[in-house]
């Protein structure tokens, strides 16, 4: 029997000198995107996420909090993901790496368009969560 289960990725809101860091994608869907990517076997996603950031951006990021899990089949137009999203922190100046054409930073009173996958739902997230503290909450399309 095969297994069609959600691919794991994570992603990282990196916070650096007042801004966010986004990359522009090399690859489709091609736009702006938090850093991120897919967790390999036998990896944490803690692990994974700091990878992906500096596989990315250069930066070595440290990890702040768990934002949210965010696990709609339509996050991403190539597969169904699930994706878990950490808030981190890092300093210097982000270089575009890897499968990123570019990276940069940017405040979230001037994002750069278009924002790919469900990143701008997740930015609004974050937005809410620093200026509040409230965390999305769990939402689900059946019934209990």
């Amino acid at each position: 029997m095969e297994y069609r289960n959600p691919k794991p990725t994570v992603d990282v809101v990196v916070a650096v000198d007042g801004g966010i860091v986004l990359v522009r994608r090399r690859n489709e869907p091609v736009g702006w995107a938090l850093p991120g990517g897919f967790v390999d076997e036998w990896e944490r996603v803690e692990d994974a996420a700091a990878r992906e950031v500096l596989e990315e951006t250069g930066l070595t990021v440290t990890l702040g909090e768990l934002l949210y899990v965010y696990s709609d089949p339509a996050r991403d137009p190539r597969h169904h993901t699930m994706t878990v999203v950490f808030t981190g922190t890092a300093t210097g100046t982000p270089v575009g790496m890897d499968d990123a054409a570019k990276a940069c930073v940017f405040s979230l009173d001037a994002l750069p368009q278009p924002i790919v996958f469900d990143h701008a739902r997740i930015l609004a997230d974050y937005r809410r969560f620093i200026e509040t503290g409230a965390r999305p909450r769990p939402q689900s399309e059946r019934s209990v």
